[in-house]
């Protein structure tokens, strides 16, 4: 016996070293040394907006309130949750292979007399207890694998929660920042509106005294009509754009509250992107496809430990009395020791184990092709918004001399100099103007969210 537990104890302690499949190690990539569209200012700095909470990043009040409502109620990231809990779950079924199984079952069995050789023989209760144990050693690795497989599969998990979490602010940011544009779009229709109404008031004036035709009326209220058709639009757009935040909010459709208006929301000239090379250890996305990498080598080594043989250890034991007090005063127990090694399967294992090593290089190609795409939606984002900025200024410039134009053109059919039409062309370039303004506007609070997302900013909390 002593021989025997010996021999137990020496199979386990080699079984530390007969861990199969490779050990992990992350794949070497070479980042840029820079983010292209990174400010000269900011070029080489290690600081990172990504760094920011994003409580500190939008000042607006109103918005932090919608954003913190998102993240307490939204669906995508309550689910993202469950899944984390699956996987946890998941872990502690697989982790449990790792130990010995055991059962027991007791009760009493009573057996009915019969009749022998015209004899009755008595009612007999019989007590019984019963205690079986099996256990597989781990001595190829192929649980220690799989649970690090499913270790792996719960970061992924907690990566992906987080990177819905980073995705759902930038969302509710530039949903945000997209209804605060088109209250800005309905607050020029309206003040057009008014003003074509106040022109329409005095080419009638004008047409009555006989200084014009009725053409030019019509042509006045056909701007007026198109001003209010905007707003009707608009007012749509607004509502459409409330329910759609709403729903991410968790909420059911409804009104959304506003704070500061969209040439009043904080961002900086410069943004300072950090070194790509940290975007490997910040962005959620990467890191889950990593975590993702890792289960799928860990998986290898599950798939070679099926080349050796399963070794299984059994114990039974049982004790049976016609009266409980001497339930446990005797008994019968055994030990057993069995082993399964496969001979034939017409090469099933081989092909476990390549279709593990396949899935492995896959993640691999996975991870590198998010990392290179990280590395794509942050320059893109750096280029857009400095170029966005550039686009709003000249637009700003746009709207003045269009201003200009719509006063020298009023001015000169009033005098008399020209018919109304050039009236009719300057208003209407005035109004896609100053509506290119704010879309402008909000496409660079878009860009300036757009970054901070793709720095992996957002997650902390």
């Amino acid at each position: 016996m002593k021989v025997q537990l010996a021999a137990a104890l020496g199979l386990v302690v080699l079984a530390v070293g007969c861990t199969q499949g490779p050990n992990y190690g992350r794949p070497v990539v070479t980042p840029p040394e820079t983010f292209r569209g990174t400010a000269d200012a900011t070029v080489g700095q290690s600081a990172s907006i990504a760094e920011l909470r994003w409580s500190t990043l939008f000042e607006d009040e109103a918005l932090r309130e919608l954003i913190t409502a998102a993240l307490e109620h939204n669906y995508d990231l309550k689910i993202a949750a469950a899944r984390l809990l699956q996987a946890q779950a998941q872990y502690g079924v697989t982790d449990s292979a790792r130990f010995p199984t055991v059962s027991a079952q007791g009760g009493p069995q009573v057996q009915h007399g019969s009749v022998i050789n015209g004899e009755s023989l008595p009612t007999v209760s019989i007590w019984q207890f019963t205690l079986n144990a099996s256990w597989e050693p781990d001595f190829w690795g192929k649980y220690k694998r799989a649970s690090e497989a499913a270790r792996a599969d719960i970061l992924a998990s907690e990566w992906g929660r987080r990177a819905i979490l980073t995705s759902l602010i930038g969302q509710v940011a530039t949903g945000y920042f997209n209804l605060r544009a088109l209250d800005s779009d309905l607050e020029i229709a309206r003040r057009t509106v008014a003003t074509r109404e106040e022109s329409l008031r005095l080419t009638e004036v004008r047409e009555r005294g006989g200084a014009t035709s009725l053409v030019d009326v019509r042509q006045a209220e056909g701007l007026v009509l198109t001003a209010r058709g905007q707003i009707i639009d608009l007012q749509r757009l607004i509502e459409q754009q409330e329910n759609a935040i709403s729903v991410v909010l968790g909420r059911n459709p409804g009104p959304i509250t506003r704070g500061r208006s969209l040439v009043e929301q904080a961002h900086a000239p410069e943004v300072p992107a950090g070194l790509p090379s940290a975007l490997i250890d910040r962005r959620p996305d990467v890191l889950q496809a990593e975590q993702l990498m890792v289960a799928a080598n860990a998986e290898i080594g599950v798939a070679k430990s099926a080349y050796f043989p399963q070794i299984t250890l059994t114990g039974a034991g049982g004790v049976a009395s016609t009266a409980l007090s001497n339930l446990f005063t005797a008994g019968a127990w055994s030990v057993a020791a069995g082993a399964l090694q496969p001979v034939f399967n017409a090469g099933r294992i081989r092909s476990q184990v390549e279709l593990a090593e396949a899935r492995r290089l896959e993640s691999e190609l996975v991870y590198r092709q998010t990392l290179q795409q990280a590395f794509r939606e942050v320059s893109d984002a750096l280029v857009g918004y400095r170029r966005l900025r550039e686009f709003r200024a000249t637009q700003q410039a746009v709207v003045v001399a269009a201003q200009d134009a719509r006063r020298l053109a009023d001015l000169r059919y009033q005098g008399g100099a020209t018919s109304y039409l050039e009236v009719l062309d300057s208003d209407t370039r005035l109004f896609t103007a100053e509506l290119s303004l704010v879309q402008a506007q909000f496409q660079e609070l878009a860009a300036f969210v757009e970054i901070y997302r793709s720095l992996g900013g957002g997650w902390q909390q």
